[in-house]
């Protein structure tokens, strides 16, 4: 039995924990944040990998993830369907996904409010040393610590988020709160709507209180609107609060300023079918999110490895995050399993998902790329794709993914 750290509590994190946990390592996950997560994040995309990391972790088979649909439809400006594509997939709530993995790990393994200062090296382990002055040893340690990882901060200054010129307003609008044509027309499916220039959609998951039945009120519509917004004064004010303080590793969601919030909306209006806009208008708490990639050059550096957005962040066009994090840590677990708590069994487990993460980030970049803020009035982008090419290819299934399917269009089943 190894003595393994976790680095952030969020569901890669998680993940890692309770695999490792169950393969019978003592392991002690370190959260930053001095409570629960609960709460935080937004919809989830899962795919089949997804779901055997999460039962491998501890999450009962049986348990609902989140919504399911059968198909996905975009729609017009007046609100009318353009095309539909059959494709049964489950939606599921971040919090959702929170909550189970946080349930699967005994009590006391988790510990809030114990940010990781710095890691040192050496024989025969590692030592992670906390901000409040106390040390930890481990025989490994993996940072699971997101985007600002400071683990990866220590170990590869260099890598750094590259901004890709748009932003993604996000949110979650309660189905009690909106229209019965809203609710009929949105909630079976994956909407898609293709205003010039930008991209809006959204999918139904479960509500606050878990619920996921169809017809009960219970469920909540996560949107996800990405529009481009230049380097520089542009961005600067979506991420600079009602106070005037400027955020600019990315703004919390109850600090954006309300007047962006409303000149969000009065675009909605403007640009999205009156489905989208009224959800967009009845968001209690959206929120703006800088679109960034970032592609390490390595995940393991002797004992210590990077799993999930430490190492890896692709755009969210994929839907893959959190399926990319869990299969990091399957790979982490197996080669842990194969090779023991060694340097050896990291190098493994970077060969194996050093190509595959950063062709997921490759991937990503290819279906936002009109999406890049380009100054003057909109004009179609070479890169601009139909709105049945975009029902088929964001947020797929990866074994479904043909690279080739990219140079094409797809065909999707037009509305009559």
């Amino acid at each position: 039995m190894a003595r393994i750290l976790v680095v952030g509590g969020s569901l890669g994190g998680l993940m890692a924990a309770n695999l490792l946990l169950r393969a019978g390592h003592e392991v002690q996950l370190l959260e930053r944040s001095r409570h629960s997560l609960s709460g935080r994040g937004a919809g989830i995309v899962t795919h089949d990998s997804l779901r055997t990391a999460l039962h491998a972790a501890g999450v009962a088979a049986e348990a609902p993830l989140g919504v399911a649909v059968g198909s996905r439809v975009a729609l017009d400006p007046q609100g009318q369907v353009l095309c539909r594509w059959d494709y049964p997939q489950v939606l599921a709530s971040w919090g959702r996904l929170y909550e189970l993995l946080l349930q699967a790990l005994p009590a006391g393994r988790c510990r809030f409010g114990a940010p990781v200062a710095a890691v040192e090296q050496g024989e025969p382990g590692v030592t992670a040393r906390l901000a409040d002055g106390q040390s930890l040893q481990a025989d490994l340690l993996v940072a699971a610590d997101g985007l600002r990882s400071t683990v990866r901060a220590q170990l590869a200054p260099a890598v750094q988020p590259a901004y890709a010129g748009y932003v993604a307003w996000r949110g979650l609008c309660d189905e009690g709160c909106l229209s019965r044509h809203t609710r009929q027309t949105l909630f079976g499916h994956f909407g898609f709507g293709l205003p010039e220039g930008e991209q809006m959609l959204g999918y139904p998951v479960a509500g606050g209180g878990g619920g996921v039945r169809a017809g009960a009120g219970e469920r909540a519509w996560n949107f996800v609107w990405y529009r481009p917004a230049a380097a520089g004064p542009e961005l600067a004010a979506l991420l600079t609060d009602a106070d005037g303080l400027h955020h600019p590793e990315g703004i919390a969601p109850q600090q954006v300023s309300w007047r962006q919030i409303a000149a969000m909306r009065a675009a909605a209006r403007e640009r999205l079918a009156p489905q989208f806009a009224e959800i967009v208008e009845k968001t209690a708490q959206p929120f703006v999110q800088p679109i960034v990639d970032l592609v390490s050059p390595r995940m393991a550096w002797g004992r210590v490895a990077l799993l999930g957005d430490a190492a890896m962040v692709a755009r969210p066009h994929v839907g893959l995050g959190v399926t990319k994090a869990g299969d990091d840590a399957l790979a982490l677990a197996e080669s842990i399993a194969a090779l023991g708590a060694t340097p050896a069994a990291l190098a493994r487990y970077e060969a194996r998902r050093l190509a595959a993460g950063a062709a997921v980030v490759e991937r990503s970049r290819r279906l936002g790329a009109y999406l890049q803020a380009r100054g003057g009035a909109p004009s179609r982008h070479p890169h601009e794709r139909s709105a049945e090419a975009v029902l088929r290819q964001t947020a797929i299934d990866p074994r479904l993914f043909d690279p080739e399917s990219e140079r094409s269009t797809p065909e999707a089943t037009a509305a009559p």
